[in-house]
Order: C-alpha cells, then structure tokens, then sequence
C-alpha cells in the first residue's frame, strides 16, 4: 500500500537548552505535532546528517507503539536560515517505513514550525 498526504505538520520546539535568534530556524531539539507525535534531535552533524527517535501517537494497533529510530540530513547552505531536510523512520512495531521531507521556519511571533509531507509505505 503507498499513501502520499501532503501535511502540515507543526511542531512547536521546547526550548529549554537554547534561546531563539533572529529568524533562524534549527532542528536540534524536541518536536511535537498537532496529533501528539514527537520526536527528539539531538544534534545536526557538519555534513547536515542527524539521527533521532519518533514517538508516533497514529497507528491501526495503538497497543504496539514503540520507539522508532530515525535518520535524515538537513540542507546546509540555504542562506535565509530556513532550512530544507528529509527523513526517514523505520517503524520497529511494523513492516513500513515513511518518509518525509519539509522546510524549517520561524514564524511572526519567533516560533520554529516544521512544514513537512510524507510518504508511507508498507
């Protein structure tokens, strides 16, 4: 089965390791969505690439949920600080992979907002 949504997936971003600067938008730390699916980066390496964990709160079987590793690269050379990436998370619970692909932001009011699409396939 191939599914292909385009999504709007905002994420707000705990911000307790570090502040906001001027309209620059940064990956590291934790995201949470709109259906209570998080994830945490901890750090973007000098070639763009990152490992993380989702926690995913959508499923046909919600008792199998589990942690799912991650792993994706963010584009490094966007001059406005408003960077391109992409992912893709193994599901441990589940024989599918998604992938996703988005543009970080930050918005009027200095919150970072993850505008992503996904392709999920089992």
């Amino acid at each position: 089965m191939v599914q292909a949504t385009p999504f709007l997936l905002v994420l707000s971003l705990a911000l307790a390791a570090h502040s906001l600067t001027a309209e620059k938008c940064n990956l590291t730390g934790h995201w949470k969505n709109d259906l209570g699916s998080n994830m945490t980066i901890w750090a973007v390496g000098k070639k763009g690439n990152f490992t993380a964990l989702y926690n995913t709160s959508v499923a046909d079987n919600p008792s199998k949920i589990q942690q799912s590793p991650l792993l994706g690269f963010q584009h490094l050379t966007n001059q406005i600080d408003q960077p391109t990436f992409g992912f893709t998370v193994n599901w441990t619970f589940s024989d599918s992979i998604t992938v996703f692909t988005g543009q970080c932001f930050v918005d009027k009011n200095g919150k970072e907002i993850l505008k992503t699409m996904w392709l999920l396939r089992s």
